[in-house]
């Protein structure tokens, strides 16, 4: 278990919210990671592994035209691949990974090119209409390297995420904990 994991964990237990997870390149990494923290089930809605690529469509509701235009290794497609298994799973927060482990590049990628994704509420944080961010990584190592990091990553990602959305009642609490105004 991780402590980004439990962290996330906290953060969304102590918000009331939820969890889901969709899985490419990671198998399930993720999923694994999140729920070997005790008390996960309390907002880990589940996870979606879509491996194979007609599965991003039919599961999470990819837009075929783009699969077969750019592939599955996008940052588009991660994004969609998040928003599809928050809404898929009626998750508040929905992260994904997609990418190319190796030992073979994938859809004119080259090994170790990874999107990782989130899609949540929508709030002033995000970056995107619709409340999603997706970062691109290029990644070095072997195949269980690059999927471990890119586990690290999403979840890093999410915390990131977690931990800039404070509502403007949670800043002010903190503020006047703090001796401010």
């Amino acid at each position: 278990m991780s402590s980004t994991a439990a962290e996330v964990l906290r953060l969304l237990t102590a918000r009331g919210e939820t969890l889901a997870v969709a899985e490419s390149l990671t198998g399930g990494l993720v999923a694994a990671e999140i729920t070997a923290t005790p008390g996960a089930s309390q907002a880990f809605r589940g996870s979606v592994t879509a491996y194979a690529t007609e599965l991003k469509h039919e599961l999470l509701g990819v837009d075929a035209t783009l699969l077969a235009e750019r592939g599955a290794v996008d940052p588009q497609v991660a994004a969609q691949m998040a928003a599809g298994v928050r809404k898929a799973l009626g998750a508040d927060w929905g992260i994904a990974t997609t990418g190319v482990a190796g030992p073979e590049p994938q859809d004119g990628q080259p090994v170790g090119t990874v999107f990782v994704a989130v899609d949540g509420p929508s709030r002033a944080s995000f970056h995107a209409a619709g409340g999603g961010k997706v970062v691109p990584l290029r990644l070095n190592g072997d195949r269980a390297e690059i999927r471990m990091e890119s586990v690290r990553s999403v979840l890093a990602l999410l915390l990131q995420e977690l931990a800039g959305e404070q509502t403007g009642n949670e800043r002010a609490q903190d503020t006047e904990q703090n001796g401010g105004f």
